[in-house]
């Protein structure tokens, strides 16, 4: 009878220590689950968005009153409109399409012929800067910083002027 209790008892140890190994081993794997980052920061320098549209108009006032008056389009103090939306991946920020049209022959989309500029919204614009150089893209100008964001101008294959900006 002795040694049946032993046995018993022998047993009873042994799966009690399995069990605290198991919840041990349990706790170990969900402290490195929560010591691992939930969210990787993308830092890749790349497009991430449209930042505006710009075009051409012979008479500008006419064209902003017209868009104002059938589209409904507010114009600021700039005589843009700003397009507002959420970040699907991150609800807090707000982005920001700008829409203007300039006066046509304006010097702002010079060395281009075209008729229109898109503002890409970028991450990592100096990373950025860094490629399109390798990759020998022509830069018109040096990355500025304004209050808003960082800017750069470049032209593409076709001779198109685009500006990229980096919200602050």
């Amino acid at each position: 009878m002795n040694k049946l209790i032993l046995t018993i008892s022998i047993s009873i140890l042994i799966v009690s220590c399995n069990s605290k190994t198991e919840k041990t081993n349990d706790m170990a794997k969900n402290n490195e689950q929560t010591d691992k980052p939930v969210s990787k920061v993308d830092n890749t320098p790349k497009v991430t968005g449209v930042g505006g549209i710009f075009f051409y108009s012979e008479n500008l006032k006419e064209t902003q009153k017209w868009y104002s008056e059938n589209l409904g389009i507010e114009m600021n103090d700039w005589g843009s409109s700003s397009f507002d939306s959420r970040d699907l991946n991150n609800p807090e920020q707000i982005n920001s399409l700008q829409w203007k049209p300039f006066k046509k022959g304006d010097k702002y989309f010079s060395p281009s012929k075209k008729e229109f500029m898109i503002n890409y919204q970028v991450q990592n614009i100096e990373g950025l800067v860094k490629k399109l150089k390798e990759n020998g893209v022509t830069l018109l100008d040096s990355i500025e910083t304004y209050d808003y964001g960082k800017f750069v101008h470049i032209l593409d294959k076709e001779g198109n002027k685009i500006e990229l900006w980096e919200p602050i």
